[in-house]
């Protein structure tokens, strides 16, 4: 059974194993560091498909499907789908995965969702409520720009805090029996506002969250960063990485260069012009399907912190000069039992 650790951790028992993972990712980021590592690159950013609101949940039913097959089971097989993205009413998701005929729950965490998933689904397996679960989200650098900024045709300069939006998908199947990596610890973030209003400048937004979320874990158990291989967060790119630093530092918290950051993983900035990184659901969500998955399986990380961070804002907050509370939500994982 799952016990409470600390205010706000919960460490489970029998950690729910990943038995299949899957990313599929666009032309952009398969140019970047991490191409080697995706399932699948597609050079058409449409997915062939007549927009880029359906582009996207093509690649979620993709991104699902080819994780399903990976773990060799079929969707009547899984109990429940935990999903999200970043428009309105979760439309990627809800439209993407409809076909699959599995029980759904929407979620909206922003850029936190895959934690967020993960989160619900290892949750559901651990208390024996599903047998397998799935854990899937996805960005889309032109729905996000139509929805949350202005629109590509118009060419508006992005300042220096500014992160591209990634173009993927990752999906997650976990079980009781899979391979692993294991699913050991969950904290669930509080939400944190220190009163950012500039939105292109998420990772000034999200750094507190995040800052907040790896102290209540540290103090719930007792856990310093010299424990664990890697400290991923996504994704507060390059500015909102320091100030993590910065401001865990003034809690006597040193994280070294134990901390990396997805956003910071995906692209090469020096060659890709995405200023502060990359953000978006699909950032964290390919690059923890990808190469971090894949080095945990061949033993290259035993033991990691994946974090990853959302803003809460919606285009309504920010006509309304609202300022952006964002979250944070973790996941001890380990390579084995």
């Amino acid at each position: 059974m799952a016990q409470r650790v600390g205010r706000y951790t919960i460490r489970l028992d029998n950690p729910p194993a990943v038995k299949g993972y899957a990313s599929i990712v666009g032309k952009k980021e398969g140019d970047g560091p991490l191409a080697r590592y995706f399932d699948k690159i597609n050079d058409d950013t449409t997915f062939g498909e007549k927009t880029w609101e359906k582009a996207e949940s093509r690649m979620q039913k993709d991104t699902l499907n080819l994780a399903l097959r990976k773990a060799a089971i079929t969707p009547e097989t899984v109990d429940v789908i935990f999903a999200g993205d970043l428009l309105n009413q979760c439309i990627s998701s809800s439209f993407g995965l409809r076909e699959f005929d599995i029980p759904f729950a929407g979620l909206f965490g922003a850029c936190s969702t895959m934690a967020e998933s993960l989160i619900m689904a290892s949750v559901f397996v651990e208390g024996g409520f599903a047998n397998v679960a799935a854990a899937v989200t996805s960005s889309h650098f032109c729905s996000a720009e139509r929805q949350y900024r202005l629109p590509l045709e118009y060419g508006g300069q992005r300042p220096q805090s500014s992160q591209w939006t990634v173009t993927g998908a990752g999906a997650v199947i976990l079980s009781h029996d899979g391979e692993g990596p294991f699913m050991r610890e969950l904290t669930v973030g509080k939400i944190v506002d220190l009163g950012i209003k500039d939105s292109n400048n998420m990772g000034a937004a999200m750094a507190p969250a995040a800052a907040d979320t790896l102290q209540s874990y540290f103090s719930d158990t007792g856990s310093r960063p010299e424990d664990f291989d890697l400290i991923l967060t996504g994704d507060l790119g390059q500015v909102g990485s320091d100030l993590l630093h910065t401001l865990l530092q003034k809690e006597g918290i040193s994280l070294g260069k134990k901390q990396n950051d997805c956003g910071l993983l995906i692209y090469d900035r020096e060659k890709q012009d995405v200023h502060s990184g990359a953000s978006g659901c699909g950032c964290s969500a390919s690059v923890l399907c990808s190469k971090i998955f894949g080095d945990m399986r061949a033993g290259r990380l035993q033991n990691i912190l994946f974090m990853a961070t959302g803003a809460l804002l919606s285009p309504l907050s920010v006509q309304q000069g609202e300022s952006i509370p964002s979250v944070a939500h973790l996941l001890h994982i380990t390579a084995r039992l």
